[in-house]
């Protein structure tokens, strides 16, 4: 199988990852839809709608509208895959697909990969190094999950993503804070509002990484293992990412175990996953796991330092189909690959990016891209949606990657 002639596939909310599915869908030469709300920040792109052949428009975060309404195209149409386009609804496309009786996560275990609480459990359940963690959803339940965990803390809502509302506390009033403006806020999340339900966990000190890599024939593979740049603490803002991450051969081996250990307890039995660590004095420990793409273009740093296509490893595990057939191993183009995210540290607006033009001219460039167009208003620095710019690029080694993201603050000024 080298294209996807009269399949059918379909994407629920095609944002993140879910729109590079789509692309490659659509490339291979399936028949694309998408179940979306098509509004808000759910609202489909225009370039991607001119790829999709197809536009299902549902609430998505309704399960049993959504499941009425592509059970009932289904009928018309066959879908020949289901797959989630965002973490949010990685859960809801393996339930989805077993009703179809289409290739997907087991829907007895798959919240696990989404439910910041059930991941705790079933990763400590299996014997595996994990922080004491709590749930809360009242400050009197915080407050006993507090004492429980100790300070300093990691509070951070059990079903959001992005780094959204998640807070180092070191104190009582810290985390007070933290729980009171996650209850406060308003604001919808891909049609979703934020909730009141948190995970209280250890704090770990350490590096940050995270392990990428895919499950076929039972068998797990990490492909990279990726270096997280974070903005300042108490949040723990993405500033970007280096692939691979330079860590000793021992270190790396130590990570692989331990991630193949974390997805073999969440039951993850096919297709890619991201997997994010700390690097503690005892060896790796879990932060969570999406099974699902990675975001903020790691699928493309992957890519480029290992030749491997975590996006149609995917688009393989929906459709039950052996990878290699979609041409999912290439050859690696680059030795170091990385992505550095633009943001202003107090938020505020700004008027131009001096310098952007060229960048996108010098060679080891592959991608540049504005998320928040001058004279917008820019949020301060506290989660992924103060990120106003993105630069992804090439490098000889990791030590080059690093030159070049610091160069970058010379190449380019904010105004």
């Amino acid at each position: 199988m080298t294209d996807l002639d009269g399949l059918s596939v379909l994407i629920v909310e095609p944002v993140s990852g879910g729109a590079a599915l789509a692309r490659a869908a659509h490339r291979l030469g399936a028949r694309v839809v998408t179940a979306s709300q098509d509004a808000g920040d759910c609202e489909i792109p225009a370039k991607l709608r001119e790829i999709v052949d197809e536009v299902l428009v549902v609430d998505t975060n309704d399960e049993a509208a959504l499941a009425e309404a592509v059970t009932r195209l289904h009928r018309r149409n066959p879908f020949d895959a289901v797959l989630p386009g965002c973490d949010f609804y990685v859960a809801t496309a393996a339930r989805l697909a077993a009703r179809l009786g289409l290739p997907g996560l087991p829907v007895e275990t798959v919240d696990s990969v989404r439910n910041k609480a059930l991941m705790r459990e079933s990763v400590t359940r299996a014997g595996l190094r994990s922080p004491r963690f709590a749930e809360a959803d009242t400050t009197d339940r915080l407050r006993s999950a507090a004492e429980h965990v100790g300070f300093p803390c990691v509070m951070k809502p059990v079903e959001s993503s992005g780094s959204i509302h998640v807070s180092l506390a070191r104190d009582w009033p810290q985390l007070l804070r933290a729980f009171t403006e996650l209850a406060q806020d308003e604001t919808l999340d891909l049609g979703r509002p934020m909730g009141h339900r948190v995970i209280v966990e250890q704090y770990v000190p350490g590096e940050e990484i995270s392990a990428d890599g895919y499950v076929a024939d039972g068998v797990t593979t990490v492909v990279a293992v990726t270096r997280k740049v974070l903005g300042a603490e108490p949040r723990f803002v993405e500033l970007g990412h280096l692939t691979p991450a330079d860590l000793p051969g021992d270190v790396t081996d130590q990570v692989k175990a331990y991630t193949e250990d974390v997805v073999r307890a969440l039951n993850v039995t096919a297709g890619p996953f991201h997997c994010e660590l700390r690097l503690s004095d005892q060896g790796p420990v879990l932060i969570e796991l999406g099974a699902r793409l990675p975001g903020d273009g790691i699928p493309e740093l992957v890519k480029r330092v290992t030749g491997v296509d975590l996006t149609l490893i995917m688009l393989a595990a929906g459709l039950g189909a052996d990878p290699r057939r979609l041409g999912a191993f290439g050859e690696p183009v680059a030795a170091s690959a990385a992505v550095r995210f633009l943001t202003l540290p107090e938020g505020d607006s700004y008027s131009g990016i001096k310098g952007w033009d060229e960048l996108s001219d010098l060679p080891n460039v592959v991608e540049t891209h504005v998320a928040i167009p001058p004279g917008v208003p820019v949020p301060e620095v506290r989660d992924c949606r103060s990120r106003l710019a993105h630069v992804l690029y090439t490098a000889d080694s990791h030590r080059a990657a690093l030159a070049f993201w610091d160069s970058l603050d010379e190449r380019v000024v904010i105004q």
